[in-house]
């Protein structure tokens, strides 16, 4: 389907708002529900890890094929993190849908659910993103058709997921770059030897048969199959470490390298990489060959899975240190130590409710891709509701706000005549914003991250006579659209540069978030509207109270100014 094909699809079709939410069924969602029975069931009658995934991976597969119409393998699977427990006799609810579709691959976006039916309780367990890929039967390429959203919600899962991609793309190269620029330290030469578990006692080697009952209608092994086999054996390691029953909490991100069909021997390998305060990574390795006494083994599958030991109440106990193996045992070891700085970047930044991420984040390299990923979809969430209220009205300048438990937003639309992508060049340069906006009184590149991420340096006027002008120092973020009908985005957060000492001359302030949309409808690349959203904070609200309880006229006169500033440029 060509781009001005799906674009009549989306007229034809428009987008169903949350006023009519039974009015419309996702044509790839599939829904499973499964009764935890004592044979899906661990020792302490908790639904196996195991036993979950493989019935996400049916479901994300059923959904990838339902878009494809043809066979589809799983690629890779995003980190997930285990909130909760299932015990026996519970529901598993599993909600699977594409969220987005590229060339020859998708993702598929995975919700788990828990019912307990004597109360009538439900609760998350967690949310998972997978990638499939659509197979042929010959060499024929597969090319997938576009998905077209059918709501404002899967709108903005449909854009958002062209981030989560960018974060796959690169999640190999940050621990690589941890690694050589030693942020990780190697902290197993600092620790005596004689109080930590040798990690060769934790070794696990496994062999299982590859039987029809393992493997889907291709011939080729599940790939939740796969991930229930290396649970096991991770879970024996784990337990070889703290002599107890672990509880595994987190699956880092990680990607089939290589099928397996039925009448394969896959060979599981696991140890425990590295053991921190309460918690321990296992690594776990599979290969495949056809024959026994086969040399030649082919590597189908890596992952990283946490553990943590609980006590009687329920909290993680404290784990002995783990002493790493010469040579490759001691790079596992530091590079376990890279993945739990990327992981705790990623609970910190995104996992956490708004309200409990600080308002600004020490920025760096290793974690640069997540609070780009914060940033765009933190956004792409704000410009999504639909609850906005009209404030105030002043020559076709519209002011917006939101109000809601925790935060007020503000959203300005104005319409200007200029071409979308002149607009998204000329504003997405702040070096200029001086030129327009009053607010501004000086902003400095501090540094150019890539191509679309960049870290300024803005001098704010003071808010009040006799106070000190405020600075910022923000990550912005610019997204050319995926698609015509798609918008431009560029978007700012507040971030800490550790590299620039504060200024005392300045008092330091922040925003949660903001940016501006440029419309993008037409092949002729002319901008409808833009539109700047803000999520205010203490230090951005005096600038605009007056303006939202309509006793100033500021905003109207600076987006004057930079309709002016367009135009003219």
């Amino acid at each position: 389907m060509t781009a001005q094909a799906c674009e009549a699809a989306s007229a034809e079709k428009p987008l169903l708002t949350s006023e009519h939410p039974d009015d419309y069924q996702n044509p790839t969602e599939v829904k499973m529900s499964k009764l935890v029975l004592p044979c899906h069931a661990n020792h302490r009658g908790e639904l196996s890890i195991g036993q979950l995934l493989k019935w996400m991976d049916t479901t994300a597969c059923l959904s990838a094929e339902r878009h494809a119409n043809c066979p589809c393998v799983t690629a890779s699977m995003d980190d997930i993190h285990f909130e909760h427990t299932i015990s026996v006799g519970q529901v598993v609810s599993i909600k699977a849908k594409v969220n987005r579709a590229f060339n020859s691959s998708m993702e598929v976006g995975i919700c788990v659910i828990c019912e307990d039916l004597f109360n009538g309780n439900k609760w998350k367990v967690c949310n998972a993103f997978a990638t499939f890929v659509a197979t042929s039967q010959g060499n024929e390429k597969i090319r997938l058709k576009p998905l077209v959203p059918g709501t404002q919600k899967e709108r903005m899962e449909h854009s958002i997921a062209a981030e989560r991609r960018r974060m796959r793309l690169v999640h190999a190269d940050i621990i690589k770059d941890l690694l050589t620029n030693s942020t990780v330290q190697d902290e197993c030469e600092n620790k005596e030897n004689t109080t930590m578990v040798p990690a060769k006692m934790t070794r696990v080697e496994s062999v299982e048969l590859v039987l029809p009952p393992h493997a889907n209608h291709q011939g080729n092994t599940f790939g939740g199959q796969i991930m229930a086999w290396m649970e096991n054996v991770a879970t024996i390691a784990a337990s070889r470490l703290c002599s107890s029953h672990p509880t595994l909490r987190t699956i880092d991100m990680f990607h089939f390298r290589g099928p397996s069909q039925v009448g394969d021997r896959l060979i599981l390998k696991a140890i425990v990489n590295n053991a921190f305060k309460q918690s321990m990574e296992v690594g776990v390795c599979t290969e495949a060959y056809r024959q026994e006494g086969e040399a030649d083994r082919r590597h189908v599958n890596s992952a990283f899975m946490t553990f943590v030991v609980l006590d009687k109440d329920g909290q993680p106990r404290p784990l002995p240190r783990i002493k790493p193996e010469p040579g490759d045992g001691e790079r596992r070891y530091r590079e376990a130590s890279a993945r739990m700085k990327i992981r705790l970047d990623r609970k910190y930044i995104i996992s956490c409710k708004q309200t409990e991420v600080p308002l600004s984040v020490p920025w760096d390299p290793s974690n640069q891709v997540y609070l780009s990923y914060n940033n765009v979809s933190a956004l792409k969430m704000l410009a999504a509701k639909t609850n906005w209220v009209l404030s105030s009205e002043q020559n076709k300048v519209k002011l917006y706000t939101l109000e809601e438990e925790e935060s007020l937003s503000f959203k300005i639309k104005l319409s200007v005549s200029v071409a979308a992508e002149q607009a998204f060049l000329l504003l997405t340069d702040l070096t200029r914003r001086h030129e327009w906006d009053k607010h501004y009184l000086k902003c400095e590149l501090i540094q150019q991250v890539d191509g679309d991420d960049m870290i300024y340096h803005v001098v704010s006027p003071s808010v009040s006579k006799g106070s000190k002008s405020q600075d910022f120092v923000i990550l912005a973020s610019r997204r050319k659209p995926c698609d015509i009908g798609y918008s431009f985005f560029f978007f700012l957060k507040s971030n800490m540069d550790p590299d620039n000492p504060i200024n005392h001359a300045f008092s330091s302030a922040g925003t949660f978030c903001a940016h501006f949309t440029m419309g993008r409808k037409t092949s002729q690349n002319v901008s409808e509207k833009i539109c700047y959203y803000n999520q205010a904070t203490p230090g951005v609200l005096p600038y605009i109270a007056t303006d939202i309880a309509g006793l100033s006229s500021v905003f109207c006169t600076t987006v004057e100014a930079c309709k002016k500033f367009l135009e003219k440029n």
